[in-house]
């Protein structure tokens, strides 16, 4: 296995650049802020802008708990990539998150001013400083599971290079946009009141809902799970109607709170009737 890293100062778009180093150069696995990431997906690890301080984040990076770096370790045994790209902000990090996974030292270590130009480190530490964001390298569909809570957006990105021979390479990348838990911009956080009539809100949205009550949220591994009972009006068939509910109340809570919503579970309690129907099956 090939061990190759990128290395440069925190906000100078490390990660933005990862998937085009690693197509580059011929990796096929990341390792970045305590996530291992293969193709368009999240396989293993704890993401380090998940925890509650800048501190927490640092040791997850660097895989100090022994159960996050054993996950890592056991998926890329499975795995076995043939080349992994490691990300840090000094050449010492790299070694040590080397060292916990038991990989091989880096065969070559890049800059992120061979890959960036003056310019794009610039641009991206003040979208640093000024809005808090950070990238990560996965689409944002494998990130929300492990961000739950977590601001995201999805970041689709053309990067272009001319070829010695002249022509111009391009390569489309789907990442995602976050901002962690540890910024300094504060916390946020949604009351269950709130939640609740956010939920009323987004199924009513639907002319066939009358009433939503009953409201429980669960919190799970990977997200909240939503059940409700609900009061509908006579018209579109439940197996068309229910799912297009479900829909509509996940995409307006996770757009809203940026929870990452696993189930919405329906009870149908009630269905009322227009008033020929009630005297024809009276």
């Amino acid at each position: 296995m090939r061990v190759i890293a990128l290395v440069g100062p925190s906000g100078t778009g490390k990660s933005h650049r990862a998937l085009l180093v690693a197509h580059e150069y011929g990796a096929d696995a990341i390792i970045d802020d305590g996530l291992l990431i293969q193709g368009h997906h999240v396989v293993a690890g704890v993401s380090a802008k998940k925890q509650a301080t800048a501190i927490g984040a640092i040791k997850t990076a660097l895989f100090t708990d022994p159960e996050h770096a054993q996950g890592v370790k056991q998926e890329l045994a499975a795995l076995r990539p043939q080349c992994v790209l490691v990300l840090g902000t000094s050449r010492e990090m790299v070694d040590r998150i080397a060292a916990r996974l038991e990989l091989p030292m880096p065969e070559l270590y890049l800059d992120i001013e061979d890959v960036a130009t003056p310019s794009e480190i610039i641009k991206a530490r003040k979208i640093r400083q000024h809005f808090g964001k950070h990238v990560i390298p996965a689409p944002t569909v494998a990130v929300k599971p492990k961000l739950s809570g977590v601001l995201t957006d999805p970041l689709y990105v053309r990067f272009s290079k001319r070829q010695k021979s002249g022509a111009k390479s391009q390569l489309w990348v789907n990442q995602t946009v976050v901002r962690p838990t540890f910024n300094y911009f504060g916390k946020f956080f949604v009351d269950n009141a709130a939640l609740e009539q956010i939920i009323k809100g987004a199924a009513r949205l639907c002319d066939e809902v009358v009433k939503v009550q009953n409201i429980v949220l669960e919190e799970g591994t990977q997200g909240t799970i939503i059940n409700m009972d609900l009061t509908l009006r006579y018209g579109k068939p439940l197996p068309v109607l229910l799912p297009a509910v479900q829909e509509r109340v996940k995409d307006v809570v996770e757009h809203m709170t940026a929870l990452h919503v696993v189930q919405v579970n329906i009870y149908v309690r009630k269905l009322l009737l227009p008033e020929d129907m009630k005297k024809t099956y009276a």
